[in-house]
């Protein structure tokens, strides 16, 4: 798990800030909508329950919500059938993996737009498989609690396996709670399993963690990167940018700001 809390801790700050784009609305739009199309309650659908959590902590109007629900289930008009689910990867500054999910209605474009961002910006994008192996796809539950404390953390996880529940392959403390890692499949035993034993869940989601660290201490590399994927979580069709970038936090957050 090296390093990708301080990393997610960072993005989670700076989304504050991109939430106020248009285009996060629009991404997360999307989202609804390829996961209404399994059905448009989110109480029987839990990928539309974890897009809607994520758009509401966004701050996504809820008008937006419903018309996005309704356009997916095909109660709108349509439109989610447009979309599939595409990954992309490549190669930053310096060698650091990077892995893309998009939520697209043209593959053409969307590979013609990320090529682009990764050569302005120092990078390769690359085929299929070329970093991928340097991931693991796992679900993430977030956990809010100011001082949190890790042992009895670490007690209610263990009480959790001893009840039979979801094995927990990792967690990770900082000041504002914790963040608890588990098998992709299930990631909605997770959270219903820490939920039960009166934890704080704030959030769930799949998230791909690297398993190989790249780290970076130099600036100008790192304000390199950075710049990357920035540019990468820019573009309109992007659902998650994720790299095996690590470097010191302090150092991050100063070239964030």
């Amino acid at each position: 798990m090296a390093g990708h809390s301080r990393w997610a801790q960072i993005k989670r700050t700076k989304a504050v800030v991109d939430a106020k784009r248009g285009a996060v609305f629009t991404r997360l739009g999307r989202e609804i909508m390829v996961a209404a199309r399994a059905g448009a309650d989110p109480a029987g659908n839990f990928q539309l329950r974890t897009a809607i959590e994520k758009a509401k902590a966004a701050r996504v109007p809820n008008a937006n919500i419903e018309r996005a629900i309704a356009k997916g289930s095909g109660q709108g008009g349509g439109g989610a059938d447009a979309f599939e689910e595409v990954r992309y990867e490549g190669y930053g500054p310096s060698g650091v993996a990077v892995l893309i999910e998009a939520l697209t209605d043209n593959r053409n474009r969307t590979a013609a737009e990320l090529r682009l961002a990764f050569s302005k910006n120092g990078g390769n994008l690359g085929e299929t498989g070329c970093v991928g192996y340097l991931f693991e796809h796992r679900s993430v539950v977030r956990l809010e609690q100011s001082n949190l404390q890790e042992e009895a953390l670490l007690e209610r996880l263990l009480e959790l396996e001893a009840q039979g529940g979801p094995s927990v392959l990792g967690y990770e403390v900082d000041p504002e709670g914790a963040e608890v890692l588990g098998a992709f499949e299930q990631l909605e035993a997770l959270q219903d399993g820490l939920r039960s034993l009166g934890l704080p869940v704030s959030s769930w989601e799949h998230r791909w963690i690297a398993s190989t660290p790249c780290r970076l201490d130099e600036p100008t590399a790192l304000a390199g990167c950075l710049k990357l994927l920035d540019a990468l979580e820019d573009l309109d069709d992007v659902r998650s940018v994720t790299s095996n970038l690590e470097a010191d936090e302090e150092t991050m957050k100063s070239l964030i700001s």
